[in-house]
């Protein structure tokens, strides 16, 4: 990911996207920050959970490597989001989620599913924990490129 801010899209319309996931702890809170580090100034980002907890530190951590801060973060819960309108709501639970993955009953003219493990649910010592975390930053990373792309010809 060392090149995740190398090209950086210039909207000339903010596009308003809400990422969910079951706590806003790990997944979610990546995808926001990546978000905000690819797209600039032209997306308007957020990230909720079906519950409100705390950004988890080796999420903190692995998006550090990459260059991304999202230690100011915070986590919310979807209702707090209750009454606005979003271009784009991306739930990103993976399909064998322990948990409830939110649901977004406010406006939004896209609603999109991308299926990420949730990597809290890692086991193992802190190195093996941090691997987990890694790929699944990884594979949001990637995502995130696809999502763009079809904005940077705009």
């Amino acid at each position: 990911m060392t090149d995740i801010l190398e090209k950086k899209v210039e909207l000339k319309r903010r596009r308003r996207v809400l990422f969910l996931c079951t706590t806003n702890s790990c997944r979610s809170q990546m995808a926001e920050g990546i978000l905000k580090a690819m797209g600039k100034n032209g997306f308007e980002v957020r990230s909720a959970g079906a519950e409100a907890t705390s950004v988890h530190p080796l999420a903190i951590r692995v998006m550090a490597e990459a260059g991304v801060d999202i230690s100011k973060q915070s986590s919310r819960s979807v209702s707090q989001f209750q009454g606005e309108e979003f271009d784009y709501a991306i739930t990103l639970c993976g399909e064998t989620a322990t948990h409830a993955c939110p649901a977004f009953i406010g406006r939004a003219k896209h609603r999109l599913h991308w299926d990420f493990p949730d990597p809290a649910d890692a086991t193992g010592s802190e190195q093996e924990r941090l691997e987990v975390f890694r790929k699944v930053r990884d594979l949001i990373e990637a995502k995130m490129r696809e999502f763009v792309k079809e904005f940077w010809d705009e």
